[in-house]
């Protein structure tokens, strides 16, 4: 693995995001946790309101090295194939980045009300492993 993906395990938008990068992905690049699964946040020392302010991408090699929010989504794009190109587009278009910032807080904040809250926490088929995570 070379990132955790920390995501919200109640919001259908979030594990439906999840699922279909663990299908494209398989584990190679990316491990998830539910933000939901206090444990393992600990041994990253994330706690529940750092997770208010959205998904959260850990760097596997170096812990401490994270990204937030709209900074994690453009991560997760960059590292994938062919992302690098798309977000160095994405990023040279005057305003997209501020657009795509406020976007991303929007439905942060709205998801539930959009897109609805699930009964059952999601847990990945590739689950953070962790012997690996650092303090």
């Amino acid at each position: 693995m070379n990132y955790h993906l920390i995501y919200d395990g109640n919001c259908n938008l979030c594990v439906n995001f999840t699922q279909l990068l663990e299908k494209f992905d398989r584990g190679n690049i990316f491990d998830y946790t539910p933000m939901q699964d206090e444990k393992t946040l600990n041994q990253f020392s994330i706690t529940a309101a750092d997770c208010e302010m959205g998904m959260i991408l850990v760097d596997a090699k170096n812990p401490e090295r994270r990204w937030q929010g709209s900074e994690a989504a453009e991560e997760i794009a960059r590292v994938l194939p062919m992302g690098q190109a798309f977000i160095a587009a994405y990023r040279a278009l005057p305003g997209m980045k501020w657009m795509g910032d406020r976007a991303y807080e929007k439905l942060r904040d709205n998801r539930y009300d959009w897109f609805g809250k699930r009964d059952s926490t999601y847990n990945s088929a590739y689950p953070i492993d962790c012997k690996s995570c650092k303090s």
